[in-house]
């Protein structure tokens, strides 16, 4: 068994074993779903070690017969595109478990599905046959179905069920355009690789109707404006913990898609489509914000948030560029950092004072020192500031962006703005100010909430200090794939 195949395998058999425990071994069922997540992110923390960052080419391959008569592998791979969300997802996951020790409600069924999610995620970024890549992309749809559906808010029942039927429309045009594919290749093949290959022989009109079919599958994972609308909803309605991954790792698979997919394989339709990608990208970026400015929920403002720098990978995608695309896939390692963070925080103080008003708090910054002080660098990273994660990013997204679209990115800066001005004005509502004496009795936040917070903010500051722990593993990959547009 392969490296890759045992990050994967792991958390299954976690999710196996967790079905065996009975229903009231608590302590068991945390203790096996700790463990099996902790290993998982350990193997790979060790990929990522040993990965050679010189390279540009796949690594770990594993490949084997699966379906021989239709030419489908088990085929599992990862290069500096796929290894960072790799080890992203199995971080978050980690972390994600640790936070979700609290869950008191059907424990057994909740560690389950957990798994079973991160086992599915998992499979989306090592997979490299096309049929191998759409069946963990359908995985990933029932347990996340379960966890909001079960364990979410008020109306989590809505939330679960319109989630659900957005991503399986998007999947039924995957499905088309991946049997597209297959029949119009010779030798047909799903193997993603050889598929990019075979570009030549098609026509233009050929790949821009298979990319529209491909995009709006991953359109609505981003999510892409119009296709956003299941994004708050979802946010809002599910559990702290499955906010980070949805967040975190779940909307990164649609800009993955296009880089690993669309892009490589339909170079001619991408290089059409890219005026209507950077418009989309403007729309994501200042409407995202804007949205977000609106809510007084801090849960739903984090969300809409989302929507907006998912707007700044769109536009590294649509520069076309080495510096866009490293901009793009290193907005999605801090994105899911910097916002599995802030979701995490909501939690803590919802969990105490049972609301995300912003407007009902006030002066918590002195009762509640240490929380204040993740929260304001969860903030200051997720706006831009200087120094941390997010500005490295979104400054690559906008420089690759300007060489190409101008004006887009001109307008497009006006989304840090906004951005800065919603998450200030939460900072001083929330924190600022003479304590509102309603939240007196509020507690600290706790080591169990600490240890799944703190990682993430050290990363934050990790990343925004040396940019270049990323950046030099995902540079050679996405640099060959930019050359395909010169």
């Amino acid at each position: 068994m392969g490296l890759l195949t045992l990050t994967m395998i792991i958390p299954l058999a976690g999710a196996v074993l967790v079905l065996l425990l009975p229903d009231n071994s608590k302590k068991a069922i945390h203790g096996v779903s700790l463990g099996a997540t902790a290993l998982s992110f350990l193997v790979s923390v060790y990929l990522f070690v040993v990965f050679d960052r010189s390279s540009s080419g796949m690594q770990f391959v594993e490949r084997a017969n699966w379906i021989p008569a239709f030419d489908i592998h088990y085929f599992f791979g990862v290069d500096g595109l796929s290894m960072p969300l790799v080890i992203l997802t199995t971080l978050l996951s980690f972390v994600s478990v640790i936070a979700s020790l609290g869950i008191d409600k059907r424990i057994k069924e909740y560690f389950f599905w957990f798994q079973l999610l991160e086992a599915g995620m998992l499979g989306v970024f090592m997979s490299l046959d096309f049929f191998l890549f759409y069946v963990f992309w359908e995985v990933m749809l029932v347990p996340m179905y379960f966890l909001i559906g079960v364990w979410g808010g008020p109306k989590k029942e809505y939330a679960s069920i319109k989630f659900f039927l957005y991503t399986l429309f998007g999947s039924v045009f995957m499905l088309l355009a991946m049997l597209a594919l297959y029949f119009s290749s010779s030798p047909r093949t799903f193997d993603l690789l050889e598929l990019a290959k075979q570009h030549p022989a098609w026509s233009r009109e050929f790949q821009i109707w298979v990319f529209l079919a491909l995009y709006v599958g991953f359109a609505i994972k981003v999510p892409v404006f119009p296709f956003h609308t299941w994004l708050p909803l979802a946010h809002v309605e599910a559990p702290t913990a499955v906010s980070v991954l949805l967040a975190g790792v779940l909307l990164k698979m649609g800009v993955y898609g296009f880089l690993r997919v669309s892009f490589p394989i339909l170079p001619a339709a991408t290089t059409w489509f890219m005026p209507f990608l950077a418009a989309l990208a403007l729309v994501n970026i200042v409407y995202g914000a804007f949205c977000a400015m609106a809510q007084t929920d801090m849960k739903k403002m984090v969300a809409y948030s989302s929507v907006n720098h998912m707007g700044y990978c769109l536009l590294g995608l649509a520069a076309a560029s080495a510096t866009g695309f490293n901009g793009a896939v290193f907005q999605m390692i801090t994105h899911g950092v910097i916002t599995g963070s802030l979701f995490l925080l909501v939690g803590v103080i919802y969990d105490r004072a049972h609301t995300r008003d912003i407007n009902v708090f006030g002066g918590l910054g002195a009762k509640l020192p240490v929380f204040t002080g993740l929260m304001t660098v969860g903030c200051m990273a997720s706006l831009g500031l200087p120094g941390l994660a997010g500005f490295v990013s979104e400054f690559l997204c906008f420089l690759g962006g300007f060489g190409s679209w101008r004006i887009v990115t001109a307008f497009a800066v006006l989304g840090i703005l906004i951005t800065a001005a919603f998450f200030l004005r939460m900072i001083q509502k929330v924190f600022l100010g003479p304590l509102n004496s309603q939240w007196a009795h509020l507690e600290e936040i706790s080591a169990r909430e600490l240890y799944a917070i703190v990682p993430l903010t050290i990363l934050t500051i990790v990343l925004g200090i040396w940019p270049r722990l990323a950046l030099d593993m995902m540079n050679p990959t996405v640099t060959q794939i930019a050359a395909i547009f010169k």
